[in-house]
């Protein structure tokens, strides 16, 4: 089954790609989930304007994903959260809120997609946590979750 990615999907592309997968995958995850469209002629043009987009969002090269990697890695995050006794929060970290703690910060605007976080984080501490600025370029930071 032939598709265009509209999102980023991990293992497979990033969005405007066109990819051949197999048709259960297509069909019963990425189509529902509006990862992907179905490949058309028509749909096919709206792979450049995707694009487009993208580019305009996208750290423009490997230059510039260094930089950003050198303010980040350099940056003091820290997110306060409710939490409970002995550190326990009330449900967890969630990548939006780690992109606004960045922001905060003073750092750069990211994309929370590329975030990898270090599994569920659901009590206070320092954790580690990664993103992904270019496909050669990653960034490592600590975030730092206090009671607040």
């Amino acid at each position: 089954m032939k598709i265009i990615l509209t999102q980023e999907v991990s293992g497979l592309g990033a969005p405007g790609d066109i990819v051949e997968v197999k048709n259960g995958y297509g069909r019963n995850y990425l189509l529902p989930q509006g990862f992907a469209i179905s490949w058309t002629k028509g749909a096919e043009k709206q792979v450049t304007v995707i694009k487009r987009a993208r580019s305009a969002r996208e750290i423009r090269d490997l230059g510039h994903a260094n930089e950003v990697k050198g303010q980040l890695e350099g940056l003091k995050v820290s997110l306060k959260v409710r939490a409970g006794d002995g550190g326990r929060l009330f449900g967890s970290v969630t990548p939006a809120e780690v992109i606004d703690a960045v922001k905060a910060a003073g750092g750069p605007v990211l994309d929370r997609r590329r975030l990898e976080m270090p599994g569920h984080i659901k009590s206070t501490g320092s954790y580690p946590v990664k993103i992904k600025l270019h496909p050669e370029v990653s960034a490592t930071f600590d975030l730092n979750v206090v009671q607040g």
